[in-house]
C-alpha cells in the first residue's frame, strides 16, 4: 500500500484542485467529472477511444521507464516516437515485398532501430562528454521536430504534393483494428505485451537486476562489478527503440501518415504515466488507461459540462506536482524487490 500511496494521494490532489477550478470558474464540478467519466466509459465507442489514447502512452511509459530505473533521465521520447514514425511511413509506402505479417515485423524493427539511433548520440555524449542526459534529449527532441517539417515539405512529401505529409502506409502494413468498426487496434496488444517483458527484463533478469543497481546506488554497482556505462546505453538505446515503435504503432494504426505535429506531447506525457505508475510495468498500464481515459473524456466534458477540455492538461500536470510534494523519498527509483 505504500508503494501505492503517493500516487493515490497525487490523484486526488489533481481532481481536489481541479474541481476548485471549475466551481470557480461557475461550472459544476460533479457534472464536469461525470460527463469526463461517462465520455470515456459510458459507450463501446468510448472504451475504443480510451484504447486508441492508452496505446501511445503505455508505450512510451514503459520507454521512459526503463532509463528512468537506472537513474538516467530520458526526456526525448518525443524526438525517438518521431523518429520511430518517419521510419514506419518511409517503408510502409514503400513496402517490402514480402507476406503482410513479414512486413510489418520490418517496418516495426525499423522503426525500433531509428528511435534506438536517436537516442544513442545522447548515450555517447553521456558516457563520452559527460553531458547531462537531460539537456541532450530535450534538444533532439527539437531537432526531431525540425527534421520531421524538412521532411514532409520536402523529400518525403506526399506524391501529389497537395500536402505537407508523407504518402500513406500500404494496406499491408496497417494493423488491424480489434473489434470491427471500432477504432482500438492491436498496437494496445503491443503495448501490453511489452509491458509484460519489461516486467521479465526488470524484474527476472540480470540485466534488469543491473539496471535496477545502477539507479539505487551506481558506486555500490560499480563495486561489484556492474558495467555502469555498458548498462547506462542499453537502457537508454532499449528507450528509444520502445519509443520508436509507438511511433511505428501510431501510423500504421491511425493515422496512417505522417505530418508536422503528429503527436500533441505523448513524449512529455508519458514522464507523467511513468512516475504515476511508480515505474512498475502494472502501474504503468494502470496510468496510461487512466490518462487516456481523461483526453479520451475531455470532448464529452466540454460538450455536456461546458467545461474547457484544457481542464484535463491541468489535472495532468497537477499530478505531477502533487507527486512530488507527497515524494517521501528524493530518487523515484523504486527497491529492487517490488517486482
Amino acid at each position: 500500500m505504500s508503494r501505492i500511496l503517493p500516487s493515490l494521494l497525487a490523484l486526488l490532489a489533481a481532481f481536489a484542485i481541479g474541481g476548485a477550478l471549475v466551481a470557480a470558474t461557475g461550472g459544476s464540478p460533479a457534472l464536469a467529472f461525470r460527463a469526463l467519466f461517462e465520455g470515456a466509459f459510458g459507450s463501446a465507442q468510448g472504451w475504443s477511444e480510451v484504447g486508441v489514447k492508452t496505446c501511445p502512452l503505455l508505450l512510451l511509459g514503459i520507454a521512459v521507464a526503463i532509463p528512468f530505473r537506472a537513474g538516467i533521465w530520458n526526456i526525448g521520447a518525443e524526438g525517438q516516437l518521431l523518429a520511430g514514425a518517419v521510419a514506419m511511413a518511409w517503408v510502409g509506402s514503400r513496402p517490402p515485398a514480402a507476406p503482410g505479417w513479414i512486413a510489418m515485423t520490418i517496418g516495426l524493427v525499423a522503426a525500433a532501430a531509428a528511435g534506438g539511433a536517436w537516442v544513442a548520440l545522447a548515450a555517447f555524449l553521456r558516457i563520452r562528454r559527460s553531458v547531462s542526459e537531460v539537456i541532450s534529449t530535450i534538444m533532439l527532441n527539437f531537432i526531431a521536430l525540425g527534421l520531421v517539417s524538412y521532411l514532409v515539405h520536402g523529400p518525403l512529401m506526399e506524391s501529389a504534393g497537395a500536402y505537407p505529409q508523407t504518402d500513406a502506409v500500404d494496406a499491408a502494413m496497417r494493423l488491424p483494428r480489434l473489434f470491427g468498426t471500432y477504432r482500438v487496434h492491436a498496437g494496445l496488444l503491443i503495448g501490453l505485451a511489452a509491458a509484460a517483458a519489461a516486467w521479465v527484463l526488470l524484474f527476472r533478469s540480470v540485466f534488469g537486476y543491473q539496471i535496477r543497481a545502477v539507479g539505487l546506488n551506481p558506486v555500490a554497482a560499480r563495486l561489484a562489478g556492474i558495467p555502469i556505462e555498458r548498462s547506462v546505453v542499453a537502457a537508454l538505446v532499449l528507450s528509444g527503440a520502445l519509443a520508436g515503435v509507438a511511433g511505428a504503432v501510431e501510423v500504421s494504426a491511425v493515422t496512417f501518415r505522417v505530418y508536422e505535429k503528429l503527436s500533441p506531447g505523448w513524449g512529455f506525457t508519458a514522464i507523467a504515466v511513468a512516475l504515476l505508475g511508480r515505474l512498475h510495468p502494472g502501474g504503468i498500464v494502470l496510468a496510461a488507461l487512466f490518462f487516456g481515459a481523461l483526453d479520451a473524456g475531455a470532448s464529452s466534458m466540454q460538450r455536456a459540462a461546458g467545461v474547457s477540455s484544457v481542464l484535463v492538461s491541468i489535472l495532468q500536470a497537477t499530478i505531477i506536482f502533487a507527486l512530488l510534494a507527497v515524494e517521501r523519498r528524493s530518487r523515484v527509483a523504486a527497491p529492487a524487490d517490488d517486482g
